[in-house]
């Protein structure tokens, strides 16, 4: 199987991207379409067709396919738009001033009014040829979409702007030859075109600003890179660049490409991608991302990661992905959409009928058609989620929450239960220095080298928690099996390890208070003896993530149940859970237990979260409602899990549930202002309230459907400002 993304051009309403993804789902060698309105893409998993095949279905369906989608990197240039709308602009007032002058008792120009009204008549006939023109786009998408029996918004413009136009031209035809008849409906067609035009204009600049997060990830990483060739640089594109070379990043600049830090050192900003304002430290061996900014070293890198395999476009990849997969009530809003246009239609024309069987002046029945088939609008209906999908991913994105499908939305609003696997993601899964008890003259810094430096040759997994501040020399280094390492620094005998080595020293352990202190805490004990004497004991085990203790407290206000599901022995597992005040503890669990837990929850109708970090959490993850995992855990975590934590910040799970909420209620909002909307204007565009006096002509009818739209837009916009969730 195959997949293609491409860009589509000619899409206005949720109607046209309902309509093409039926039409290309029912074609030869179509697995699965999916078309976003939104991203104005649509996403095709295909085989034994070709790209031109799929791009010919496209061209059928009434659309026009612009190609591969390019991660939004295309340039939409809106410049001649507005220079168009404002010189159209013009031409409107000056038609809506000759044609509502007179009943505004407003000064008529001369040659140019009711008087002499051929003169009137030929020149709101060429202003409308105009208009026409203007508006061709929408007129020719209206006839192609309903002979492909995919009727759309441009459907209904173009048979109330024709509908319009040729009845005016009839009249147009009797003013001529001189008969009583100057019913004209030419400003009628003008003005529809235009705030049609401008409605989506404003639509568009506003649909715009709801991709800028994702605009941001694009824009992000630099054009040039510097190479290193032997002792001289050379900037280059990064086009370029190629898997293995060396390059290099001076303070202030931005890595060029993901890769592996072979000499130098740093601090660098990755907040672009894990949403933590925090300067990064990066050392030989260290991981960099492209985009990221160096502050104020000098490192040299081995290119890893290219273009489509960069970090920047797999998470770019993954938002696309995510806000063009869709959530149930996406799909509902699709539905009722794809029925809409073809219901308005038929309203329209009975509406018409009736009215001339009832007695009504053609005239008047023609108004109430053409005002009906204006004022509907699909557009808000089909704006109302994709919209607030799209803010609510990119939101996600920028607080390093990057989620695989709009599904996770939908669910994440309703959790009530989280599930943490221990080591690794409550943890931080490495082993750390948890305390240090000193008995000598020493430092503490100075204490923790000396153990650091004799720790450098031991191949025991505990040397992985101390780091050399300053290199020493050591002698006669020496591997005790069982009990721990011994060496000679300065003409200093020291012996570290367990409390064997007091045994094997025959030293008196005086200090038990702290050993069982440290054995409370589940650590893993090092004596550290200087010739013969006791001069400090260490206890290393594997730390709690910061700020994880407050937000089991949150989880804890908001009545979502946490519990612990861990493979570790009980009592470590009880240690833990008792610092960050988890009460439900699940321990010595293996690998395929875990998935059935997690089973038993959602089978007793809990909402699950599952957070964990390695192979043995996969299982579990796939098993929740919603898997996440930290960005430090194994590849197969990552692939199972539904969201991917970049930044490793448990906060974040917090952010992702009040991101959900947020984003339905608005939807709720939306759907609820779209459906009222047209069950408020509908019955007045039919006429039915007309003997209250409450009428509605094609252009006030056209202005209503625009803030309709607008009013779904703005709405979702308001996501967007609330960035401290």
């Amino acid at each position: 199987m195959n997949k293609i993304v491409l860009k589509i051009k000619g899409m206005t309403c949720s109607a046209c991207s309902s309509g093409l993804e039926k039409y290309l789902n029912k074609q030869p060698g179509v697995i699965s379409a999916n078309v976003n309105l939104v991203l104005s893409i649509a996403t095709i998993n295909y085989d034994n067709v070709s790209k031109k095949d799929l791009e010919k279905y496209i061209y059928q369906a009434g659309f026009e396919s612009l190609g591969e989608f390019k991660m939004l990197d295309e340039k939409e240039n809106q410049n001649q738009d507005k220079l168009k709308l404002v010189l159209l602009g013009i031409l409107i007032l000056f038609i809506m001033y000759l044609s509502m002058g007179q009943m505004l008792n407003l000064p008529s120009i001369p040659i140019i009014n009711h008087h002499n009204i051929i003169v009137l008549a030929t020149i709101m006939l060429l202003s409308s040829l105009v208009f026409l023109y203007y508006g061709y786009d929408i007129l020719k998408s209206g006839v192609k979409n309903l002979l492909h029996k995919m009727p759309n918004m441009d459907t209904l413009v173009m048979f109330s702007v024709l509908f319009s136009f040729l009845y005016s031209i009839y009249g147009y035809i009797n003013i001529i030859f001189n008969k009583n008849f100057t019913n004209l409906y030419f400003e009628s067609t003008c003005m529809v075109i235009y705030f049609i035009k401008l409605g989506r204009y404003i639509e568009n600049k506003s649909k715009n600003k709801t991709k800028d997060a994702i605009k941001k990830l694009v824009t992000i990483t630099p054009s040039n890179a510097i190479l290193k060739i032997g002792n001289n640089q050379k900037k280059v594109s990064i086009d370029e660049v190629k898997e293995g070379d060396i390059l290099i990043c001076k303070a202030n600049n931005k890595i060029a490409v993901d890769g592996i830090v072979e000499s130098g050192e740093t601090y660098v900003d990755e907040s672009f991608i894990t949403g933590e304002s925090a300067p990064v430290l990066k050392l030989r061996g260290s991981k960099v991302i492209a985009g990221s900014i160096n502050y104020d070293g000098y490192i040299e890198y081995k290119a890893q990661k290219i273009g489509k395999n960069s970090t920047i476009s797999e998470i770019i990849k993954l938002v696309i992905e995510a806000t063009n997969s869709k959530s149930k009530i996406q799909k509902l809003a699709d539905r009722i959409s794809g029925y809409f246009v073809p219901i308005i239609l038929i309203i329209a024309f009975l509406t018409f009928l009736f009215q001339i069987l009832y007695g009504l002046a053609f005239e008047e029945a023609l108004t109430h058609m053409v005002s009906v088939l204006v004022v509907a609008c699909p557009c808000a209906l089909g704006l109302a989620v994709p919209l607030v999908v799209v803010v609510s991913n990119g939101l996600c994105a920028e607080k390093g929450l990057y989620i695989k499908s709009s599904t996770v939305l939908e669910n994440a609003r309703s959790i009530d239960t989280i599930v943490f696997d221990k080591t690794g993601t409550l943890t931080l899964g490495k082993l750390n220095i948890f305390k240090v008890f000193n008995y000598s003259n020493y430092k503490d810094t100075d204490l923790l080298n000396i153990v650091s430096n004799l720790e450098k040759y031991s191949t025991h997994p505990i040397n992985t928690a101390f780091k050399i501040n300053k290199k020493m020399d050591v002698d006669d280094f020496k591997a005790l099996s069982g009990i721990g390492v011994y060496g000679k620094i300065n003409s200093n005998n020291y012996y570290l390890g367990n409390d064997k080595i007091l045994t094997k020293l025959k030293i008196k352990n005086s200090y038990t208070n702290d050993y069982n202190y440290l054995v409370e805490n589940a650590c893993s004990i090092i004596y550290v003896v200087e010739n013969k004497k006791v001069i400090g004991l260490i206890g290393v085990r594997d730390i709690i993530r910061d700020n994880t203790k407050d937000l089991m407290k949150k989880f804890e206000q908001k009545n979502i149940e946490v519990i612990m599901l861990t493979g570790d022995n009980k009592k470590t597992a009880k240690i833990i859970a008792n610092e960050l005040g988890i009460k439900n503890v699940i321990a010595s669990v293996l690998p395929q237990e875990k998935a059935k837990h997690i089973k038993k929850l959602v089978d007793n109708n809990k909402k699950v979260i599952m957070v964990g970090d390695g192979i043995n959490d996969a299982v579990a993850l796939v098993s929740a409602n919603i898997g996440i995992s930290i960005n430090d855990g194994t590849d197969v975590a990552i692939d199972s899990a539904d969201v991917i934590l970049m930044n490793n910040n448990m906060q974040n799970i917090l952010d992702l549930i009040t991101i959900s909420k947020s984003s339905y209620t608005i939807i709720k909002q939306n759907l609820f202002w779209a459906f009222f909307y047209n069950i408020c204007m509908i019955p007045i565009a039919m006429g039915l309230f007309s003997d209250f006096g409450l009428n509605m002509s094609p252009v006030i009818a056209s202005i209503a459907m625009i803030f309709s739209s607008l009013t779904v837009v703005l709405n979702s916009l308001r996501l967007k400002k609330r960035r401290k969730v």
